[in-house]
This record gives C-alpha cells, structure tokens and sequence, in this order.
C-alpha cells in the first residue's frame, strides 16, 4: 500500500545571536493532542504550495513573522503519529534571520525565546530529543529520519544522512 502522509513543516528560528530558539509552549486548548509540550513552528502543507511557502505562511500565522533566511535541515517520517493514527511527514528548517516583530502568543499558545542549551530540558515528544541536536549543529548534510508513533509514543528512532565517510 502507498505510503500517503500529512505533509507538514516544521521550523526553529533562532534569534539574532543565535543564542535562542523561539518555541511554542502548547498550553492554550485543552482537546490538544500537544497540550503542554514545547515545539517548534509549522504545520500542514495547503495543496497549492510548496514546502518554503508552507513553512513561511505558518511562521506569519502563527508568530507574526517574516522568514528570510530558511534551511532545510532534514526531513522527518512520522507513521501512527497523528491523533487518530494519521501518518506524517515534515520537513525540518532551522531561521536564521526573519523580519518583524513576534506574537507573544497565538491560539495554540505562548510563544517563548529558549536558551539552545536549556531545550532539552523542556517537555517535548520524545522522538524531538533525537533530532534537535541535528537542527543546530553545524554540520550541513540533512538529516532524514523515521519515527513511528503508536498511541502517542514513540516506538523507534532511526536516522540517517550523516553517516561518517
């Protein structure tokens, strides 16, 4: 059977000194499969858009910002992952410059600046503890990775692209 994902996008912008990462804290609906965990920015593909023009609508959505300077860190496949099983797949960008100023929040919640070395501290999915480290590591090969969810839990991690030569 073909493999038919929810095409998303997924973005971490850095603040100028890119010493912070604007995250989400999911905190404002209650019915929300991420309620109370940290993310990135993003989300579904609209049918008439490529991935660029997806995550930059959803950045001005959802923060009130501009994207200029966008990097395609890596892709990420999710099976089982959505609320009702629905399989995702994104397509991870680290921001390192935008324009405008940001939403402190929006109706998915607060927008917070995270110290890069305190992200890991923070309530997350489990499946973000493997491959945060990869959008901000200096390295520029992407990375592409497989993560299968099963009732909201992540079942393995396998990444692959920064294999050593």
């Amino acid at each position: 059977m073909p493999y038919t994902p929810i095409l998303a996008t997924l973005g971490y912008v850095m603040s100028p000194d890119g010493a912070r990462v604007l995250m989400i804290h999911r905190n404002a609906r209650a019915n929300d499969q991420h309620l109370g965990k940290y993310n990135g920015l993003g989300g579904k593909l609209e049918a008439d858009e490529d991935v660029l023009a997806g995550l930059r609508r959803e950045l001005h959505e959802e923060a009130g910002i501009d994207a200029v300077d966008c990097v395609l860190r890596g892709t990420i496949s999710w099976p089982g992952f959505g609320k009702n099983g629905e399989d995702w797949f994104g397509f991870v960008f680290r921001i390192d410059r935008f324009d405008g100023e940001v939403m402190e929040r929006n109706p998915e919640g607060e927008l917070e600046w995270i110290e890069r070395d305190r992200i890991m501290e923070l309530p997350m999915w489990d499946g973000d503890r493997h491959f945060l480290p990869l959008v901000f590591d200096d390295d520029l090969r992407p990375f592409h990775a497989l993560m299968p969810y099963r009732d909201g839990q992540l079942v393995s991690c396998r990444i692959s692209g920064r294999e050593q030569n």
